[in-house]
């Protein structure tokens, strides 16, 4: 009995998740690698990644659209701080634009990524859901792997153990995972954490709860600033949409790396400023000294960006308040604290922040063994040793994710027509001398120390630095030269497959 084997589909390229990144890599990959065959593959039934993950009161960017969006689709909505739904339109309709929306691949999962010498070929094992929830597997394989699925577990949040947690009476939530129907009408809300996510809530959930406590172990920098620009707007008042797009972006960018390295050159003159600021709009500096006030410099930790001061509005109409203590235990009416206050709730908000996940859990292999990403070294914020033909799309932290990532997704495309153009199989980076191993995210933030030595490392100079500086990015990362930068396996000297002749 004679059988067919039925090879997997191949395609040129494989880009993982179809949210705001890889949307615009696969935009990249259309305009400059034409010709090229790809797919997004995206674990969740819609794209967006987590702008579609995430459905919290009052979810919104903590960059401005006109950076965070992409350079090539200009953001046309009046506010510059954008809620998640507006971020979700925007990027559906780019993909419907371009025509990326026929590559999405939903409710596919890359559970096994295997890369050969032999074949310069991934072999994909993929998890497929159809809509009745029944699962299926098979392979796929790809020239090229990309990533672009952020480093946030979308399965898990991350809680600390609350001690008596299970003798609360109320309800506990966490944000990544808001139930549709939470009703907090009328009720006392206390939100645990000071990050991002947290100073969005508590204004968001004052409009509706009876009250709003934010819960805190210690300060967090927290900015007011415009929820719309009025220099924007007056220059799309006068000007072609995308010229500007283009100088508001722009200008936006000078803006946020002025701001950013004034922070870090002159840390007290920064503290002072933001201080100010705050106590300007609250008009009581002892709650600044005590709620606003962090022990670290501006940007050891991301800053959170307050648009319209909701937060601190909310705080003056007496419909939230921030509390700066330590738990204690949960009681059945809520929480006491260690000074012996008890905080009465009806709903506890766990905003106490995100896991980190390396390459969305995938563990590679080359050659049938695994890698040790923690090993491994970054090269141009993009590839990584021992994975070749393989990226990784990871924004900036002190700036617009998108900045980094439309960079790196060019780059990508520069290193594909690179192979093309030399016949080249397989390209790989590897380090020249020995590097100085460092994170590869630099910041003090609870999230990133949790988890930050499971990733890659960055090293102490340039290409193998992960710098978070769009203006010398954007000035050398595509002019870089891959032949000496890049080890490659030409097509030639792969091994040729076999003829056989059937008799």
């Amino acid at each position: 009995m004679n059988e067919t084997v039925v090879a997997p589909e191949h395609l040129d390229v494989v880009i993982i998740g179809a949210g705001l990144s890889g949307i615009g890599a696969a935009y990249r990959l259309q305009t400059e690698c034409r010709g090229k065959t790809y797919a997004i593959v995206e674990a969740r039934a819609a794209m967006g990644g987590t702008w579609d993950l995430f459905r919290y009161p009052g979810i919104r960017s903590d960059s401005d659209m006109f950076t965070l969006g992409y350079p090539f689709k200009p953001w046309r909505d009046a506010e510059s701080i954008a809620d998640g739904t507006s971020i979700r339109r925007y990027i559906n309709e780019t993909a419907a634009e371009f025509g990326i929306d026929r590559h999405i691949r939903y409710s596919t999962k890359v559970i096994a990524a295997d890369w050969s010498s032999e074949t310069a070929r991934w072999t994909l094992t993929l998890e497929e859901r159809d809509a009745a929830g029944n699962v299926s597997r098979r392979e796929l394989t790809c020239g090229f792997l990309y990533a672009c699925a952020g480093y946030y577990d979308y399965d898990r949040g991350y809680t600390p153990e609350f001690p008596g947690l299970s003798s609360f009476s109320g309800q506990v939530v966490h944000p990544q995972f808001w139930p549709e129907d939470l009703d907090y009408t009328g009720k006392r809300v206390i939100v645990i954490g000071s990050g991002a996510t947290a100073v969005t809530l508590v204004p968001a959930m004052a409009k509706q709860a009876e009250r709003v406590t934010m819960l805190q172990r210690s300060p967090t920098w927290i900015s007011a600033i415009p929820g719309r620009d009025k220099y924007a707007d007056k220059i799309r008042e006068l000007l072609p949409p995308n010229l500007a797009h283009r100088l508001i972006r722009t200008k936006n960018i000078l803006f946020a790396i002025g701001f950013y390295q004034y922070c870090r050159r002159r840390p007290d003159s920064a503290r002072k400023l933001l201080t100010g600021l705050t106590t300007r709009i609250l008009k009581d500096e002892k709650a600044v000294a005590e709620h606003f006030t962090p022990t670290y410099n501006p940007w050891d930790q991301r800053l959170c960006a307050v648009p319209n001061a909701d937060f601190f509005k909310a705080m003056k109409k007496d419909k939230a308040e921030v509390v700066t203590d330590h738990i204690d235990t949960f009681v059945p009416e809520g929480i006491r604290l260690k000074s012996g206050r008890i905080l009465r709730a009806d709903i506890v908000v766990t905003a106490t922040g995100l896991q980190m996940l390396p390459l969305g859990g995938i563990a590679p292999r080359v050659d049938g063994q695994p890698v040790v990403l923690s090993d491994q070294f970054v090269w141009q914020g993009a590839m990584i040793t021992g994975l070749p033909n393989f990226a990784v799309c990871v924004g900036y932290t002190n700036a617009s994710w998108t900045l980094r990532a439309d960079l790196s997704s060019r780059l990508v495309c520069k290193i594909l027509n690179h192979m093309d153009r030399r016949g080249y199989a397989a390209v790989v980076p590897k380090p020249d001398g020995n590097l100085t191993e460092q994170p590869l995210l630099d910041l003090a933030s609870g999230y990133i120390q949790r988890s930050i030595a499971e990733f890659p490392r960055q090293g102490d100079r340039h290409p193998w630095k992960v710098r978070q500086n769009y203006l010398l990015d954007s000035a050398t990362t595509l002019r870089t030269n891959l032949t000496k930068t890049l080890t490659a396996t030409p097509k030639s000297a792969l091994p040729q497959p076999t003829l056989t002749t059937a008799h």
